[in-house]
Order: C-alpha cells, then sequence, then structure tokens
C-alpha cells in the first residue's frame, strides 16, 4: 500500500514541477480546435455511414426484387 501513496505523491509533484503547462488563452484556443475538428469528423462519420447505409438498402431491395 505505501508504494502506491508514494507513486501518488511523485506522480503529483512531477505534474507540478516538470509538467509545462499552457497558458489559460492556449487551452482555449485548442480546445476551440479540437472541437471543431471533432464536429467535422463526426459530420464525415455520418456521411459515409449514411451512404453506406442507403448503399446496402439500394442492395437489398434489388435482391430481394
Amino acid at each position: 500500500m505505501a508504494g502506491i501513496v508514494n507513486y501518488i505523491k511523485e506522480s503529483f509533484g512531477e505534474l507540478k514541477n516538470n509538467v509545462s503547462w499552457p497558458t489559460w488563452a492556449e487551452a482555449q484556443s485548442l480546445t476551440v480546435l479540437v472541437a471543431v475538428f471533432s464536429i467535422i469528423f463526426s459530420l464525415a462519420i455520418w456521411g459515409v455511414d449514411t451512404v453506406f447505409s442507403k448503399a446496402i438498402g439500394f442492395y437489398f431491395k434489388w435482391i430481394n426484387g
């Protein structure tokens, strides 16, 4: 159990002293960038899914007559 506590203490120390955190403005702009690309990617996936769904629907209609 002492090993886990020591690991957590060292992890917090590393986060506090060795990690270079972005400024608040950088964090906000990067968050917006990630949100925009996530929306674009989800729309692209939705579009591909819709096209494949329609194609498979037409295929099964064609097979069943």
